[in-house]
């Protein structure tokens, strides 16, 4: 049995590693921008874990209960 992924394995594990970077660069956004917002470093934590935990969820919920 081979082990090997070929290219299909590989453009997915790129998608994934792209898709992770992705996350990560706006769970670091979301932290900066409550602190910029004038928040409290617990409120940038709990929107950074709330970002990190439920990534699509967490976004939609920090965009629409940001003060613009």
């Amino acid at each position: 049995m081979s082990t090997s992924f070929g290219i299909t394995g590989l453009v997915f594990l790129f998608m994934v590693f792209v898709f992770f970077m992705a996350h990560v660069a706006l769970c670091i956004w979301a932290y900066r921008d409550a602190l910029s917002r004038g928040r409290s470093r617990e409120y940038a934590l709990i929107v950074l874990l709330a970002m990190l935990l439920f990534p699509l969820m967490g976004l939609i919920i920090y965009l629409l209960i940001r003060n613009d």
